[in-house]
């Protein structure tokens, strides 16, 4: 089992799970040509694509969905409220399947755990994904943890976690005030010290990798992305990955 990154942050998400001949992409918020060409970047092929999984119906998350899909004839999953808020632009899908908060099942060879989060969408999840052997944790676009967020990701072999702002530099700068309310609001974005809070409620006993994600380009840096995880973790900056706008992050093993 790998996984990849095709970018992460406001402008586009997509991350890929490969298990075997099984790769799911999750979230694609970039045009068909740019996702082709960011897949490629990564060895895979976009005709190779088993599924895609959607996490909600923001912009940067959804926005490639649905003419990736349509063009390579490949089926998509997302919650019924994600689904309620699309519907006409995924009207023309041949394959779209939803599925509850809570429900658990399978694509090929993946076994894939949806969770809701706070975040302020209409049903918005984030996934556990697995081998059987292994486990990968996906956090972004939340707001506040919770309880079973934290049980949910607790035990993973891997974790993307977002890590999306700084809390002074949100603060210092130039957003409009409302901006700055909904990203720090209970249904925005997590910051560096909260991120890292949450890392640290989590049994991190089988723990190989880490990547702070969704990180924003004007109110955050890699450094104090890492250095606020790392002192969770007790562990180097440099061991703790990133995945930026451009290039996300290259395959990591599991």
């Amino acid at each position: 089992m790998r996984f990849a990154s095709l970018g992460s942050g406001s402008e586009g998400n997509g991350l890929v799970v490969e298990v075997g001949d099984t790769r799911v992409l999750i979230d694609c918020g970039f045009a068909v040509r740019d996702t082709v060409a960011r897949l490629a970047r990564l060895g895979v092929a976009a005709e190779t694509i088993s599924a895609v999984l959607v996490t909600h119906e923001h912009a940067d998350h959804i926005g490639g969905v649905a003419a990736f899909a349509a063009r390579y004839r490949v089926p998509v999953w997302l919650t019924f409220g994600t689904l309620e808020m699309v519907s006409e632009r995924f009207a023309r899908l041949d394959r779209v399947y939803g599925f509850d908060t809570q429900d658990v099942f399978a694509i090929g060879m993946l076994e894939v755990r949806p969770f809701p989060v706070p975040h302020d969408a209409r049903e918005p999840v984030q996934f556990v994904v697995g081998d059987g052997a292994h486990r990968l944790g996906i956090l972004t676009d939340i707001g506040v943890t919770t309880r079973y967020v934290e049980t949910s990701l607790s035990g993973c072999d891997a974790l993307v976690l977002e890590c999306n702002h700084d809390i002074d530099m949100l603060a210092g700068g130039d957003y409009p005030w409302p901006l700055k309310q909904r990203i720090s609001s209970r249904l925005g974005h997590l910051h560096n010290e909260a991120s890292a809070a949450l890392l640290a409620a989590l049994d991190t006993s089988r723990l190989r990798h880490v990547i702070a994600a969704h990180l924003s380009q004007q109110n955050n840096t890699p450094a104090k992305a890492r250095a606020a995880l790392a002192q969770a973790l007790n562990c180097s900056p440099d061991w703790i990955g990133i995945a930026d706008q451009a290039s996300g992050f290259a395959w990591r093993e599991m």
